[in-house]
C-alpha cells in the first residue's frame, strides 16, 4: 500500500457520506467530526483538519446553491485546493538545482544537516553524497558529529561505499571547528559541496541547540537542512519546530516513508514551516532518495 492510500480512502469516504444525498447540518458536522479524527490518526495537524474541512464545507455549499453539479469534483476540487496551497513551498523545487546555483555564484555550496539520533541523518548525507557525485558535483562529507560514539566510524564507512570522500575530526573536538576545517579543505582541494553532519544528542537539549547555533555561525551554510523520520508523527513536528525556532531551517527530508509512516506528516510539515520537502526516503540503498513532489502526491489522493 503507498503511504497516501488511507488518506486517499479518507477523503473517498467523505465524498460519498456528504454527497450521495441531501445532509441535515447536523449530519454535515458528524461527518466532518469523523473526516478531523481520521486525518488526525494520519499524522495531519489539527490546523490542516479545520483547513480540509472548511473545504468540505465551501464544497456541499457549493452545490447546494446549484454552482457545482457535479458533487465528488466540487470536494475534490476545494480540498486539493487547500492541500496544494499547504505544499506550495515545495512546487518546483530542486534541492540539485538550489546546490547548483550555489555553486555557480560562489564556487562552493555548504550545507549542514539537523535531525535527532534514529532518524537516518547520517545515512541520508551520504545518499546526498552519491546523488550529487552521481550529477557531476565534487562533493565532501563531513563528520561534525564528535558527541555520538560511532558517528564518525558510521560517516567514514559510507564514505567507502558511496565513493564519497569524507572529513573527519576527533571524538570531543568542537564540530564548528570540524565544520570550518572541512570548508577550508574543500577550498583547497576543489571540492565545490560540502555536507555537513551534526549532532542528534548532547547531555542537554540545551548543549545540542548552542552547539547547532555555533555551528551555523562558524560555517555560514548555504542551507540549513531538517532530517526527521517520518514514522514517529509529531515528535518529528516537534524536532522541526524546536530545531527551526533556534537555527532557522531551509528544507525537510523525511525518512523512513517507506515503512508504516502515515502520509498526512507531509502536510503537518509543509504547514508548520512553509519551507520546501526536498526528498523523502525510501529504503536504505544510495539511491533510495526520491525528489517530493506534490502534485504527485495530490495525483495520489484524488
Amino acid at each position: 500500500m503507498n503511504v497516501f492510500e488511507s488518506l486517499k480512502k479518507v477523503f473517498s469516504n467523505v465524498s460519498q457520506a456528504v454527497l450521495t444525498r441531501e445532509v441535515s447540518e447536523k449530519e454535515l458536522e458528524e461527518v466532518l467530526g469523523e473526516l478531523q479524527r481520521e486525518l488526525l490518526g494520519a499524522d495531519v495537524a489539527y490546523e490542516v483538519t479545520l483547513m480540509v474541512s472548511q473545504a468540505v464545507r465551501e464544497a456541499v455549499a457549493e452545490v447546494r446553491v446549484g454552482r457545482m453539479q457535479d458533487a465528488k469534483e466540487a470536494v475534490r476540487r476545494r480540498v486539493e485546493e487547500v492541500l496544494r496551497g499547504i505544499l506550495s513551498a515545495s512546487a518546483g523545487v530542486s534541492f540539485q538545482r538550489v546546490v547548483g546555483d550555489v555553486v555557480r555564484v560562489k564556487g562552493l555550496c555548504v550545507v549542514v544537516f539537523f535531525g535527532v539520533n534514529g532518524a537516518g541523518k547520517t545515512t541520508t548525507i551520504a545518499k546526498i553524497g552519491y546523488r550529487l557525485r552521481e550529477a557531476g558535483f565534487r562533493p565532501l562529507l563531513v563528520a561534525a558529529d564528535t558527541f555520538r560514539a560511532g558517528a564518525i566510524e558510521q560517516l567514514a564507512e559510507h564514505s567507502k561505499k558511496a565513493g564519497v570522500p569524507v572529513y573527519v575530526g576527533r571524538y570531543g573536538a568542537d564540530p564548528a571547528s570540524v565544520g570550518f576545517g572541512a570548508i577550508q579543505e574543500a577550498k583547497a582541494k576543489g571540492y565545490n559541496v560540502v555536507l555537513v553532519d551534526t549532532a542528534g544528542r548532547m547531555h542537554t537539549d540545551s548543549d545540542l541547540m548552542d552547539q547547532m547555533r555555533k555551528i551555523v555561525r562558524v560555517t555560514k551554510p548555504d542551507l540549513k537542512v531538517f532530517v526527521g523520520e517520518a514514522l514517529v508523527g509529531n515528535d518529528a513536528v516537534n524536532q522541526l519546530r524546536e530545531f527551526n525556532d533556534k537555527v532557522g531551517i531551509d528544507g525537510v527530508i523525511l525518512t523512513k516513508m517507506d515503512a508504516d509512516a502515515k502520509g498526512g506528516i507531509v502536510f503537518t510539515v509543509s504547514n508548520l514551516i512553509r519551507k520546501p520537502i526536498y526528498f523523502i526516503g525510501v529504503g536504505q540503498g544510495y539511491s533510495d532518495l526520491v525528489e517530493f513532489d506534490p502534485e504527485v502526491v495530490l495525483k495520489k489522493l484524488f
